[in-house]
């Protein structure tokens, strides 16, 4: 499986920004259920499929996050970037 990674320490009510060259799908995901998505298993998040772009994901509790985009199983030479607006 093939996707883009970056784990952030966010805020409630920080929001993550994804935007990419490409329709992806775009998940916020805890450690616990990034490590299931990394195996491939059934695990929960928050965001999905966006074919407008920028994507924009609000944590719902302050911790870790791990930011992922991903084609659906496609593949490109993509361009993107994820910035997070503060909350503070």
């Amino acid at each position: 499986m093939n996707f883009l990674h970056k784990r952030e320490y966010l805020e409630e009510g920080d929001i993550v920004v994804v935007e990419c060259s490409h329709q992806c799908n775009v998940r916020l995901t805890t450690d616990t259920n990034f490590s299931k998505f990394k195996r491939g298993g059934a695990h929960q998040y928050f965001g999905g499929f966006y074919k407008m772009l920028p994507a924009r994901i609000a944590a719902p509790h302050s911790g870790h996050w791990n930011i992922t985009i991903d084609l659906g199983g496609g593949s490109a030479n993509i361009r993107h970037s994820i910035s997070i607006i503060r909350n503070s």
